[in-house]
Order: structure tokens, then C-alpha cells, then sequence
């Protein structure tokens, strides 16, 4: 009779969407958040920003691990995306009415880097630490997979 209990998933494994998908689900709720916010602020807000990451740091934990590179490269793509469609229909939105497109979507960016850089930073932290914990039978250290093995 064997002692060693069953291998259950941690968060780090769970994540078992094709990365499409996972692409397209990012996108949804980012629309969705930004018709939002524009109904109710006219303009992106913090809202959207703290919206922006969340999305980020669900898309890196709900991928599955041979499609880490579709999520790793989503956030800045995804923030480029948002803006460049707001600068061509909602110029407002990102910058003054009066700029032209490419000074909106620099603009835009500049305003909202500080939630790409978290975003994106997050994205490769919690893919690089799956990687890690799919190496090591779900744990992040390598020497706790030792000991539960050898128990």
C-alpha cells in the first residue's frame, strides 16, 4: 500500500485554456470595462487601470502552460490596442479632442503606463512562477517536491 497521498493541482497548475481564447476573453472584459468606463467618466479612469491589471494577472493564471507566450506578449499588445481604437473613435478619451492620432496614442499610453508596467510585470512574474512549479510537481522550491516525494 503506497503512502504517498494523491497529487492535487495547485493555482499554479490549474490554468487549462488555449491561449486564443484566453486572448479573446482579455479582450472582451477590457472592451467591456472601457464602455464603462467612458458611460460613467467619460474618459479611461483608475478604474480601468486597476481593471487593465486584473485582467492581465487572470489571463497568465488561466492559460495553459504550452501558450505562455500568447499571454506573455497580451498586455502591452492589449493596452496599444485599447488606446489606438480610442484615439481613432473617442479621441477624448485618451487625450485632448484637439491632438492628432499619433500624439493621442502616445498620450494615451503615457497616461496608463503605470498600469501596463504593473500588468505586464505581473504577466511574466506569474508565468515564470508556473513555469517553475510545472517543473517541480506544483510547488514553487524544488526541495519541497523532494521531501513530500521521498515521505
Amino acid at each position: 500500500m503506497s503512502t504517498v497521498a494523491p497529487h492535487r493541482r495547485t493555482l499554479w497548475e490549474e490554468g487549462r485554456h488555449a491561449g486564443h481564447l484566453v486572448v479573446l476573453a482579455a479582450a472582451l472584459l477590457v472592451l467591456a470595462v472601457v464602455l464603462l468606463d467612458l458611460a460613467i467618466f467619460d474618459g479611461l479612469s483608475v478604474a480601468f487601470d486597476i481593471a487593465f491589471v486584473l485582467v492581465c494577472v487572470a489571463a497568465a493564471l488561466g492559460v495553459r502552460p504550452r501558450d505562455f507566450f500568447t499571454v506573455g506578449v497580451l498586455p502591452p499588445l492589449l493596452m496599444a490596442g485599447t488606446v489606438a481604437v480610442l484615439a481613432l473613435l473617442s479621441r477624448g478619451a485618451v487625450a485632448d479632442p484637439a491632438d492628432g492620432l499619433l500624439q493621442a496614442l502616445v498620450s494615451g499610453l503615457a497616461h496608463h503606463a503605470g498600469a501596463l508596467v504593473v500588468g505586464y510585470g505581473l504577466t511574466l512574474l506569474l508565468l515564470a512562477v508556473r513555469q517553475v512549479a510545472l517543473r517541480h510537481a506544483g510547488t514553487i522550491r524544488a526541495a519541497a517536491a523532494r521531501q513530500r516525494v521521498s515521505r
